[in-house]
């Protein structure tokens, strides 16, 4: 297979994308509106959507609570402008970027969530995010994140080896973002938040090799 990067995977099949994350991944319809369900729901909050992306467990959370604000966070800018189109009348801060590179301030927002994105990332990638992340989030602040895992360390390996094997044989730089799963599984998935400094990890559902995490 050929490596795309990440922005351009998503831009190119924009046209689509809600139908097939909703219709073709098992649990979908269920956990975009659990992880919603775990959001604050105080009018006046701050929540951080980290690969926002064309905002599905944003639906959700907006027709719970209407008054939150929401930091959207993606690579994509097609898929940001669909946002933008989506809730024009909420009250969103969107950002084209990494949510690796792009600041947080400290203790400014209340929950922050991440849905089916971060299984592109190594566990070394994730532990730099965590630690930013659980400095950004306010006292008695955390962190939904809802993603598929992988079902065993030899298959945590074998995508890994196998991202890399792709990137050699097609001559890929080390800096940019391809899109190719990378899962960790649900346990080092764990360790990586704790060592981030979230006190309180705790697995809150699963739809087969989905997992919600609740970090705070």
């Amino acid at each position: 297979m050929k490596l795309e990067k990440m922005d351009a995977f998503f831009t190119v099949r924009l046209n689509g994308y809600d139908e097939h994350m909703m219709t073709e991944i098992a649990g979908a319809k269920e956990f975009y509106p659990y992880t919603a369900a775990l959001l604050p729901l105080e009018h006046d909050v701050n929540v951080l959507d980290l690969g926002c992306g064309t905002g599905l467990e944003l639906e959700y959370y907006f027709g719970l609570n209407g008054g939150a604000s929401v930091t959207g966070i993606d690579l994509s800018p097609d898929m940001l402008a669909a946002l933008k189109r989506k809730f024009s009348g909420r009250k969103m801060k969107l950002i084209c970027g990494s949510y690796f590179d792009v600041p947080f301030e400290a203790n400014c927002f209340d929950a922050a969530v991440s849905v089916e994105s971060l299984h592109h990332f190594t566990a070394a990638q994730k532990l730099k995010l965590y630690k930013k992340l659980n400095t950004a989030l306010a006292n008695n602040g955390y962190f939904v994140l809802t993603d598929y895992f992988a079902e065993s360390e030899e298959a945590e390996h074998l995508y890994l080896s196998e991202l890399e094997r792709l990137k050699s044989e097609q001559g890929l730089g080390p800096n940019a973002f391809y899109h190719y799963d990378t899962p960790l599984t649900v346990e080092h998935e764990i360790e990586v938040l704790k060592k981030a400094g979230f006190s309180d990890v705790r697995i809150m559902r699963n739809w087969g090799a989905t997992y919600t995490i609740l970090a705070r």
